[in-house]
């Protein structure tokens, strides 16, 4: 298995208490996202087009000012329509929630919901439709299904022979910093539809360029980049204001944790969601926390320590409602040497080995993974080979995804 993830991998390149927050880096002047250049110089590709954009609460400029409220008042095109993703079109619906259509209180426009009877923008609903835009912050990792919203609508819009647009954004997390093994194709689902590692190093816009030429969608692409981004530059080195991407992640270290924690969901642990920090800690009311914080400690993970805590979870979240329980915060040390899927994986099979009896796999854990093999190697105790051999797959799709890159 591991020989064709690397040659899917070569096929791309031959075709590619809480803790203070750490101090950001001075920011770096004139970072513009794609929505701020649009608004400079919009592409004539949408010149005298009826639009309709893809986007929810993350579309902002600089000033905070809507990538609705951008569209409606360029010259030159109108804005027709509005459709939302997971969360909506304001970001506050809950994970997995299905999300209803309705009409932007603001301009009147229909929204058609991307995250409830379908998740493709429909003949109908692109109906009187001459082009669609995309504008939705990313936050870097495979499992982020807004990539996938844009990936359907570029679909929608080849079958439809009509312009996609992408206003392109930072990678919160970096662009440099890849980590993880690629998605099998046989494993492909709204959390993964592509062959690509759960750290991915890309943009929405580079990720869009990658999906449509070597993943066959064929759309009439366009990608308005973003200005002044360097691919090392952290989201807190840009100047470009935080908006929380989902509800759950509320701040750049749940992000920059995001790629490994997310892998709590494929367990009975607790990720977080429903306490103060969500995807920063995890836990159970079985967890022998201390033990398993100093474990952690020992291997001496680069960028990161472990805290054994006690937290309390909201009466609502989906696992352990309402109760307080003991569980493991990770810390960052310094995010550019962390590996957070490395860390977390360790972390889970270090509480798989301590509590063999109370800790289950659940039925996600393979669709957030792209593979089996994760859970087969965690209980045939090789899971360090495999994530050695991972490390070999980001390598090669580090150097597949060249030809795909902008900044």
């Amino acid at each position: 298995m591991y020989r064709c993830t690397l040659l899917a991998a070569a096929a791309l390149a031959a075709c590619a208490p809480a803790p203070a927050p750490i101090a950001p880096a001075p920011a770096m002047a004139g970072v513009r996202p794609g929505v701020e250049v649009f608004a400079a110089r919009p592409p004539a590709v949408l010149q005298g087009k009826r639009v309709g954009l893809l986007t929810n609460h993350s579309g902002i400029t600089r000033e905070r000012r809507s990538t609705i409220d951008v569209l409606a008042g360029t010259p030159g095109l109108q804005l027709v329509a509005l459709f939302s993703p997971e969360h909506g079109i304001r970001g506050v619906a809950a994970e997995g929630e299905h999300v209803a259509s309705g009409r932007d209180e603001t301009t009147g426009l229909p929204i058609h919901s991307l995250y409830g009877a379908t998740r493709k923008p429909t003949p109908a609903m692109l109906e009187g439709i001459d082009a669609l835009v995309f504008d939705m912050q990313d936050v870097g990792a495979r499992q982020y299904t807004y990539v996938y919203t844009m990936a359907l609508g570029m679909q929608a819009a080849a079958e439809k022979k009509i312009p996609f647009v992408v206003l392109d954004r930072p990678n919160p997390i970096t662009g440099e910093i890849i980590e993880g093994g690629l998605l099998e194709p046989s494993h492909a689902s709204f959390v993964g539809m592509y062959p690509i590692p759960s750290r991915h190093g890309m943009t929405v816009g580079e990720l869009a360029r990658l999906f449509n030429q070597r993943f066959g969608i064929g759309a009439d692409l366009t990608v308005v980049p973003v200005e002044g981004w360097l691919r090392a530059q952290w989201f807190d080195e840009t100047g470009l204001p935080w908006v929380n991407p989902s509800p759950n992640l509320r701040r750049l270290e749940a992000a920059i944790h995001y790629p490994g924690t997310v892998y709590f969901e494929g367990t009975n642990l607790s990720e977080g969601r429903g306490s103060e920090m969500p995807f920063e800690q995890t836990g159970a009311p079985w967890l022998d926390a201390s033990a398993v914080a100093a474990e952690m400690n020992a291997l001496k993970l680069p960028g990161v320590r472990f805290e054994p805590v006690r937290f309390a979870v909201a009466e609502k979240a989906n696992k352990f409602p309402g109760q307080t329980i003991p569980g493991v915060r990770l810390v960052l040390t310094d995010r550019n040497s962390y590996r957070p899927l490395r860390a977390s994986l360790l972390l889970i099979d270090a509480i798989r080995r301590r509590h063999p009896q109370q800790f289950q796999w659940s039925g996600s854990l393979t669709r957030l993974a792209g593979t089996e093999r994760l859970r087969q190697a965690a209980e045939a105790g090789t899971l360090p080979a495999l994530l050695t051999e991972w490390e070999r797959e980001a390598e090669a799709f580090r150097m597949a995804r060249q030809g795909f890159l902008l900044y």
